[in-house]
């Protein structure tokens, strides 16, 4: 049976664009790391001197740990030393807050929509750049 060069392309280029609509929602569909709008987007935490920086944790994160039955705290721009006497789990509602940790160079800063967890003991300056309001956790 002879089948032209022509035909050849165009078979080969249909049976690719079937396998492309067919194996990929497929694979797509029992990966369980591949993206789905469905699921909620895990955030991810990063640690800077010692401090955990969650940025926008999902909504069923902060529902799980009770963010809004913690007391809340607020302060507007100011500069002052800290000292985390139990470590504190915080959630920012609004403000920025650019962080110096004791004994180390440098800083970061956290913000509206961070979690973040300081550690027992640690010591810190907080220069508040616009007004905070957070919830806030202590440790028992």
């Amino acid at each position: 049976m002879f089948i032209s060069k022509q035909v050849k392309q165009s078979l080969y280029i249909s049976v690719s664009l079937a396998l492309v609509i067919i194996v990929v929602p497929l694979f797509l569909s029992l990966n369980p790391s591949a993206p789905d709008s469905k699921q909620e987007k895990t955030p991810m935490a990063t640690n800077a001197f010692g401090v955990k920086v969650e940025k926008n944790p999902t909504q069923s994160q902060l529902t799980e740990l009770g963010v809004t039955t913690w007391p809340k705290w607020e302060c507007g721009p100011s500069k002052f030393p800290w000292s985390f006497t139990v470590t504190e789990t915080m959630y920012l509602l609004k403000g920025k807050v650019n962080v110096e940790v004791d004994g180390h160079e440098g800083s970061f800063e956290i913000g509206a929509g961070d979690l973040v967890v300081f550690p027992k003991g640690m010591k810190v300056t907080w220069d508040v750049i616009e007004g905070v309001n957070k919830h806030y956790s202590l440790e028992k």
